[in-house]
């Protein structure tokens, strides 16, 4: 059957099983928009299937008799036994007590427009409970495998407490696809609010927590695409609520394009949740989406935990039709929060505020200004203007809460004195009281001397406190001005605001300031000046795990070597490696490629025995667990260390292993054909070495005359390109030029 027959029998197919002509109208708007002649032919396909039901519904009668005279009777005979079901299609369910794979299902605990979720029991190899969610589509299993199985090597990176795991994937015997996924036992977020009454600022911890756990899978490359509160459940971990994020990476995995096979399935997929999807989300292929449509989702959910709804009605833009509902999230400004909850009637907002644990007028005071202002930076139309990252939106909505100035909000003078009052009470409160001991000692006789003396020296005191908390109160305000402008993409302003800030106090904020300007620097070839901001983001970014910490020092080796202060480098790397040889971090092995981008001494290479052990057992690890992108960059880490202490055979074997990995990362890749390459002359085999040297050569080339910019995990960092750039230059003094025989 051609492509064509076969999009019209798909279409008809799915337009057949919806009974209510209002919605099956708009499906066949929303798949035959241009293409007026095939809606045409499935409407008279739909047309003749009714004609010929009514015909043999009104042919199968019977004449019976009765005792008191015959009389015709209209009965519906069944013409044939209703057909068995089809097991391909993708809408049969599965029975409770069968097994899939080695799961078995217990019970059903949830059903939507994308599928049914189930509790499942896994026997082997471990026993445990898990959410085995099966994926109603239309569309050939196998596209869905294969898209989920991309995405699935890309979420078993995540780690992280507020995000469910997804364990496994495949397909049922009825040919339909599945997830398998940590069960997650609680309820879904607005509802946990609601029913224990959680006051505002309760909720913004919550939704602080989900942000940090968005960043963490943005910062891994991926998009969620659906973040709504039933993606987001609460559960109680020591009587402390917990929110964890699911569904991670399967509404990507199951997207198809509109040119695909489209089933009603997915249209109601995409109407679903229009509440919550951002202007080119919805547009379903206009614009790309990136992780700014995740930041107006978060908004969305904001606006929801303050005010109960959102900012567009759900129902009213499913009953406004497909073009209408595109076009209200397109062009109409959503309504401020605070402005929202005033317009409600007054049985609505008092529902609300007892919901928040307040009065109805407290509730609309606590949401008017800040909250508003973030809440709307979320939701611009232009996603330029939205926050940056998670990370950005999180720490505004902590800056409020600390009584800080938000960075969605333009600092007047009144505004920033408010706040250092909000955040200072008892510092001014003490300015004001020993101001009124300095009056009253003028006053007093030349008997209370000694207690005018004493009054003095606590006011001088009080006032070296006062000028001690007004220097980290202007320096938080030079960090918050700097994030701004940082925000904004003026990293010029925000490095000479930088330039006057001594940090000397671990903190989170301050790290990703300098972080940004130092990276700004490095991809300008600004070598000193990247320098200086990476030794400052060393010592201040203290509050962070091993994953962001070892990034860290990834950034600031690279730039040490192409500003050629070996000096500085060598100190630097045995700093690194005196800091987590130690520890028994899973990231060892950027700790040893970093330490490495220069011949070590052997007392260096001794003291990097334990961290190499580490980065030999996560590789091993990775493999098992079926993670190439990992397991290819701890070979290619093992495979220098090999080569700088004259393990030849051993380099070149782990070179190999890391090249065969099939995520096919270039900056990777062209390292590892730097290193492969001085290995190989070693070894004597200089063809072969020439070989890989210049395929090394193409790629760095070929990067390096491209714009530069920061980059992403999965194609590399700036700095994963530094590192293959530094270890090329090595090579070709050690192999000689390409072109040579």
């Amino acid at each position: 059957m051609n492509t064509i027959g076969q999009r019209e029998e798909d279409l008809f197919d799915a337009a057949r099983q919806i009974t209510d002509p209002a919605r099956r109208a708009a499906f066949l708007d929303f798949s035959c928009t241009d293409d007026p002649a095939l809606r045409a032919r499935i409407e008279a396909l739909l047309t003749a299937e009714d004609q010929a039901d009514d015909f043999f519904a009104e042919g199968a009668t019977l004449v019976t008799r009765t005792d008191a005279s015959l009389r015709l009777t209209r009965t519906r005979i069944p013409l044939e036994e209703p057909p068995p079901l089809d097991p391909l299609r993708p809408h049969a369910e599965e029975t409770i007590g069968a097994r899939i794979g080695r799961y078995k299902l217990v019970q059903k605990i949830g059903e939507g427009g994308c599928g049914v979720v189930y509790l499942a029991e896994q026997e082997e190899p471990v026993r445990r409970h898990v959410a085995l969610k099966i994926i109603r589509l239309g569309m050939e299993t196998r596209t869905v495998i294969a898209r989920f199985e991309a995405e699935r090597q890309a979420l078993a990176m995540m780690d992280h407490p507020n995000i469910a795991r997804v364990f496994d994937a495949g397909e049922t015997e009825r040919g339909s696809p599945y997830f398998v996924m940590e069960h997650v036992r609680g309820v879904k977020i607005t509802d946990y609010c609601d029913q224990n009454r959680l006051t505002l600022p309760q909720r913004l911890d919550l939704f602080i927590q989900i942000c940090h756990a968005i960043q963490h899978a943005h910062q891994k490359g991926i998009v969620h695409g659906d973040i709504k509160p039933s993606n987001i459940m609460v559960a109680l971990h020591d009587g402390v609520p917990v929110p964890k994020v699911i569904d991670f990476g399967i509404s990507k995995a199951t997207e198809a394009r509109l040119s695909d096979r489209i089933p009603f399935t997915a249209y109601a997929q995409l109407i679903g949740t229009p509440a919550y999807m951002s202007p080119e989300q919805i547009e379903m292929g206009g614009v790309d989406v990136d992780t700014r449509s995740d930041i107006y989702s978060l908004g969305v959910l904001l606006f929801e935990l303050l005010t109960g709804r959102t900012p567009f009605d759900g129902k009213k833009l499913l009953d406004a039709g497909l073009e209408e509902m595109r076009r209200q999230v397109r062009e109409i400004q959503p309504p401020r929060p605070s402005a929202l909850l005033h317009g409600l009637d007054t049985p609505a907002l008092q529902r609300a505020a007892d919901a928040r644990r307040a009065r109805p007028h407290q509730v609309i005071a606590r949401v008017r200004g800040d909250l508003d202002d973030i809440v709307l930076k979320t939701l611009e139309k232009d996603r330029r203007r939205r926050y940056e990252t998670a990370n950005g939106l999180a720490m505004d909505v902590q800056r409020h809460l600390n009584f800080e100035p938000v960075t969605a909000r333009h600092h007047g003078p009144f505004y920033r004195l408010r706040k250092l009052a909000r955040r200072n009470r008892a510092v001014f409160a003490g300015v004001g009281a020993v101001a009124t001991a300095l009056i009253i000692g003028t006053t007093t006789s030349t008997w209370l001397f000694l207690r005018e003396r004493e009054a003095r020296q606590r006011a001088v005191a009080a006032e070296q406190q006062q000028a001690r908390l007004r220097q980290q109160a202007e320096t938080r305000e030079q960090i918050t001005s700097a994030a701004l402008l940082v925000s904004q993409e003026r990293h010029d302003e925000a490095d000479a605001i930088l330039a006057d800030v001594a940090l000397t106090e671990p903190t989170m904020e301050g790290a990703a300031v300098f972080r940004a300007v130092g990276e700004w620097h490095a991809i300008h070839g600004r070598w000193k000046l990247a320098a200086d901001r990476f030794a400052a983001l060393l010592r201040i970014n203290q509050l962070e795990g091993p994953d962001v910490s070892t990034l860290d020092y990834l950034e600031r080796g690279p730039v040490l070597i192409e500003l050629g202060d070996m000096p500085a480098y060598d100190r630097f790397r045995r700093e690194a490696v005196a800091r987590f040889a130690g520890s028994s971090t899973t990231f060892a092995d950027r700790i040893v490629k970093i330490s490495l981008l220069a011949p070590a001494d052997d007392k260096l290479l001794d003291t990097m025995e334990p961290l190499a052990a580490l980065t030999t057992h996560a590789m091993a690890d990775a493999e098992a667990a079926g993670q190439p992108f990992e397991a290819g960059w701890r070979a290619m880490s093992l495979a220098l260390f090999e080569f700088r202490r004259g393990q030849f055979e051993q380099a070149a074997e782990l070179c190999r292993k890391s090249l065969a990995s099939p995520d096919g990362n270039a900056p990777r890749t062209a390292t590892v054909r730097a290193i492969h390459a001085m290995t190989l002359v070693r070894l004597g085999r200089s063809d072969e070495a020439r070989a890989e040297l210049v395929q090394a050569e193409e790629m760095v080339d070929a990067k390096f005359r491209g714009r530069p910019d920061r980059g992403t995990p999965v194609q590399g960092f700036w700095f994963d390109w530094a590192f293959a750039r530094i270890l090329l230059r090595e090579a070709q003094t050690l192999v000689g030029p390409a072109g040579a025989s």
